[in-house]
Order: structure tokens, then C-alpha cells, then sequence
């Protein structure tokens, strides 16, 4: 793979993705529909991905695209893959709550190497550079125009005082008992992979997620929080989160900054 052109690419069609989702979210009205497993799909998750697969096609011919909103692909596999969730967050999105994301990672032998999480709402982008570290851009977000980056550097935890972070839209008991076994300083809450990107960002400290989500729900947080010094393992045994797993399904697991103290499942 050429990570430069990568780098390049993941960014230009995430703005263009983020901007088509804009203009139907900032619409006097869009369609909802409910998918067969009864998650929402809209209208500005449908032509994103249709964005975003015809530009990646085009950009890498013969990569594998996996991508939430195509089931066929779902059934595909390769040592080396590009996961895309054209717009993560969608119950965020319905609701108007700006914490919907922008998703495309690039995978390579189990581990997403390359990562990029745009959140047109919230006006943040994080990203890996081509040579894998993670930065923050700031600025107007033109295709063609870099604003500054800022690196990404996951924080140094004090484990008497922890920041946590944990989902908007899918908290649960099982969730909250299992923060409760840390010292917290203070927990904040986020939508879609924005979560990953505030562990990277140094913003908090620990992400546990006790529920169920895909592939394409983490692998460009995960990227994005590796490229900052960060980790993400299985909640189970604390082994390192693989991808390319039948059916792109993810157990349980816990993304965080090395030095967190990680209690057992």
C-alpha cells in the first residue's frame, strides 16, 4: 500500500463524505428507515457510501472494501482491507445531536494500520499521517487545503483519578458496574467512534464498550488511538483487538492509555 496516497485519499473523501451528510442534516426534513436488524439507515448514510466506495474503488483497485451499508461484502475476507462506516452514529444523526462520524480504516493483517474519523458536525478531524502517527487538523477542511495539525498523544493516566468516557446512545448497567471498579476523576459521554479519537486526543484516559458493534464501527478510532500511543483489547482476556473476523463482528472490549490499570473482566 502507498500511505502517502492513502493518507491523501482518506482524507479527501472523508470531507467530501462529511460534506454530502451535512447538506441532508442541515435539510428541513430527510428519510429514516429501519435496517432488518431494526438499527436506522438514512438517506445521508446511503449517499455517503455511495461516495466513499465509488472513490476508494477508483483510488485502489482490487482492495477489498468492506462497508456496513453493502451485506455483500460482509461476506468477503483478504489479509488486507479497507472498512468504511460511511456515517457512524446514525441515532446521533436522527436526533440532530452532532456526534456522528465519518469512518474509513485501512486494515493489514489483523491490525488497522491507517485510520481516518471526521466529524462534520463537532468541526474535528482526526487522522493517521503516512507515516502512521496520529494528528488532529484544525482549520476550514478544504479537500485540497490542509489547515495545521496538531499530533495525538494519549495522556498519562493517574489511576486514583481517571477521566472515562462512554458511550451516548448504548450505556448500560453492565457498563457502569464495570467503571465503577476504578477510581474516577470524572466521566464524560460521546457518540459514535468520537470516543477512541478523545482517548487518543488525551481527553480521557479509558473507553470500555460491553456491548455489541462491528468492524466498521472501531477499526478507524482504533487506528487513530494506536497512532497516539493508545490500545484497544478484548474485555474478556485483554488480547489485542484483531479485524477480519467472520462476519466483522467485535466482542466486547476496552480502548485506553497504556498505564491505566485494567481491572478483569
Amino acid at each position: 500500500m502507498d500511505y502517502a496516497k492513502l493518507a491523501t485519499t482518506l482524507r479527501r473523501v472523508a470531507l467530501d463524505a462529511g460534506a454530502k451528510i451535512m447538506e441532508i442534516y442541515e435539510a428541513d426534513d430527510f428519510e429514516v428507515r429501519a435496517k432488518s436488524d431494526a438499527s436506522p439507515v438514512t438517506e445521508a448514510d446511503e449517499a455517503a457510501d455511495a461516495l466513499i466506495f465509488a472513490a476508494l474503488t477508483e483510488a485502489f483497485p482490487g482492495v477489498l472494501i468492506v462497508t456496513e451499508e453493502q451485506a455483500d461484502s460482509h461476506a468477503r475476507a483478504a489479509q488486507d482491507f479497507l472498512i468504511v462506516d460511511p456515517l457512524d452514529g446514525t441515532k446521533e444523526f436522527v436526533k440532530r445531536r452532532g456526534d456522528f462520524t465519518v469512518n474509513i480504516a485501512y486494515v493489514w493483517d489483523g491490525v488497522p494500520v491507517r485510520g481516518i474519523v471526521y466529524a462534520p458536525a463537532r468541526r474535528r478531524l482526526f487522522y493517521t499521517d503516512a507515516d502512521g502517527r496520529s494528528v488532529e487538523e484544525t482549520g476550514s477542511f478544504t479537500p485540497g487545503l490542509h489547515g495545521e495539525t496538531h499530533p495525538l498523544r494519549v495522556s498519562t493516566p493517574d489511576n486514583d483519578a481517571l477521566m472515562v468516557v462512554a458511550s451516548k446512545s448504548h450505556r448500560d448497567q453492565a457498563t457502569d458496574d464495570y467503571i465503577g471498579r476504578y477510581e474516577v476523576r470524572d466521566m464524560t459521554s460521546a457518540g459514535s467512534s468520537l470516543k477512541f479519537c478523545l482517548v487518543a486526543s488525551g481527553e480521557a484516559d479509558l473507553y470500555p464498550r460491553l456491548g455489541r458493534t462491528m468492524e466498521w464501527d472501531t477499526a478507524a478510532g482504533d487506528a487513530v488511538l494506536r497512532g497516539a500511543g493508545g490500545a484497544v483489547v478484548r474485555f474478556d482476556d485483554h488480547a489485542p483487538l484483531r479485524y477480519g473476523k467472520p462476519g466483522y463482528e467485535n466482542p466486547f472490549f476496552i480502548a485506553y492509555a497504556p498505564g491505566v490499570d485494567l481491572k478483569e473482566a
